[in-house]
């Protein structure tokens, strides 16, 4: 008798996009133990090596199913590139032998029933193809990102011109209309690599044997109808599209266990129900420092308790944009006697904090977010409603659909010169999230969609129906 059957995932590197395809694969083998998931990993030339390392061996002890199989690392130097995108892209594109190998020597133990790729590995699809393997698109953001993207090519060709450059409203068939600067950070730019790049991956996200979203039925409801009609590739088929959401981690890779319980837990015991705002930015979010004052400002005056996770300023050294960043000194970034008077009221985390945790913490009532894709639903799967303050990628897009059609935030308003933000308007929106009619209802909204997360990961739940769909499509091509 031959091995199990194999689904081989491929993540583009960094720790986030490992977490979400590790989850992928356990969400899988939980409900279908009769497969088996290896998970091809390049290692980035720059210093995430321990941290991932450390995960990894903890994924293979608690789920043998998993098997990483490590692919050799191209020599490249990360200063000569503009953007982690485009040291990313030039990785991944040195690594297609090194893919091709491994599907290859896979394929000779096991019979691979898919390969499935992240968005960045988008240059992996023609090996796979030309072996023959079946290869899907595991996208990380939600459905409405998901439509628009597919849409791309029909919108390039609709102007000649930057969308930064554009005055009037972007309009895309049942997606809400978008305002050019909220379109995704890579894409404000036509002449940019990162551009092309994008443009290329619309263009092969149509191509491949089918999409799988990290989001929920009753989530986007009308939105995956829309790609299920057709909507977003006028000229050929769309693939089959599965929504298999909410994928989270249960502690965002990092490790608790041994180091016991974070001493933000330990604060959030002593508070009131629903009493507390929490601030957290992303793994890689990072605030000039007169902008971190200026939020301390806001909190101070907003008179709500807060837990709020601070990250070092962006540094001026260019050669370690890469580099983890060093722990925050908060007495020098934060006013003078903030830290004081706040105490008590207010709790202050240098660099991290365990954020699934926090937010399923009774004590928490409203979260500040950057709207990555996987805080937001982290958010969702702890009922806890946002204020949408976006940074970088995709994020514009997620806070103008969760503003304006799932009602699950306030926006945050950063569309002065620059995105800086006064104190003021940060006072007013933590107010109105805390402690206001309107942000009642965005709670009221965001409680009844914890509920329904649960049920599309329930037995006989939309993602747990997607996902047998899916393995079947895998059995009847073996």
């Amino acid at each position: 008798m031959g091995s199990n059957p194999t689904i081989v995932l491929y993540p583009s590197p960094g720790m986030g996009h490992l977490v979400s395809m590790v989850e992928l694969g356990k969400f899988t083998l939980n409900h279908h133990p009769g497969l088996a998931v290896t998970i091809l990993v390049v290692n980035p030339p720059y210093n995430t090596a321990a941290s991932t390392a450390a995960y990894m061996n903890r994924i293979s002890a608690t789920t043998p199913s998993i098997t990483f199989h490590h692919l050799p690392s191209p020599p490249l130097d990360p200063d000569s590139y503009p953007s982690l995108e485009a040291l990313h892209f030039e990785l991944l594109r040195l690594s297609n032998p090194h893919v091709h190998q491994a599907l290859q020597s896979i394929s000779l133990t096991a019979g691979i029933s898919a390969f499935i790729i992240d968005f960045f590995c988008t240059c992996a699809l023609s090996v796979a193809t030309n072996l023959g393997i079946p290869t899907y698109y595991f996208f990380t953001s939600g459905a409405n990102c998901l439509a628009l993207l597919l849409y791309l090519p029909t919108l390039h060709q609709s102007t000649n011109k930057s969308f930064k450059d554009l005055d009037e409203l972007l309009h895309v068939p049942d997606l809400l209309p978008i305002p050019p600067r909220d379109m995704l950070v890579p894409l404000l730019e036509r002449t940019s690599p990162e551009y092309a790049f994008f443009l290329d991956v619309a263009t092969q996200l149509a191509k491949s044997s089918g999409i799988l979203v990290n989001t929920f039925e009753s989530l986007e409801p009308s939105i995956l109808k829309s790609i299920a009609d057709g909507k977003y590739v006028p000229d050929g088929p769309t693939p089959p599209v599965f929504s298999l959401g909410p994928l989270i981690a249960s502690d965002n890779g990092k490790g608790g266990g041994a180091a016991g319980v974070h001493e933000c837990l330990k604060w959030l015991d002593m508070q009131p129900s629903r009493s507390v705002v929490f601030l957290c930015f992303g793994s890689v979010g990072q605030f000039p420092a007169e902008q971190l004052k200026e939020i301390a400002i806001g909190l101070e005056r907003s008179e709500q308790k807060f837990l709020w996770v601070v990250r070092s300023p962006p540094s001026e050294d260019k050669t370690s944009r890469f580099q983890t960043p060093p722990a925050p000194d908060l007495d020098l970034l934060l006013p003078h006697g903030f830290l004081d008077r706040t105490k008590g009221r207010g709790f202050v985390v240098s660099s991290w904090a365990p954020q699934v945790d926090v937010l399923n913490h009774g004590s928490v009532g409203g979260f500040v977010t950057h709207c990555g894709w996987n805080s937001v639903l982290e958010a969702v799967c702890a009922g806890v409603p946002m204020v949408g303050w976006p940074l970088y990628a995709e994020q514009k897009l997620n806070r103008l659909f969760l503003v304006e059609e799932m009602k699950l935030a306030l926006p945050m308003d950063e569309s002065t010169e620059g995105g800086f933000v006064k104190a003021a308007e940060i006072e007013k929106r933590v107010r109105g999230l805390m402690d206001s009619e309107e942000g009642k209802v965005i709670r009221e909204t965001a409680q009844a969609k914890k509920e329904e997360a649960k049920q599309a990961m329930a037995d006989g739940g939309s993602s747990i129906v997607a996902l047998a769909k899916l393995v079947e499509s895998w059995r009847k091509l073996e």
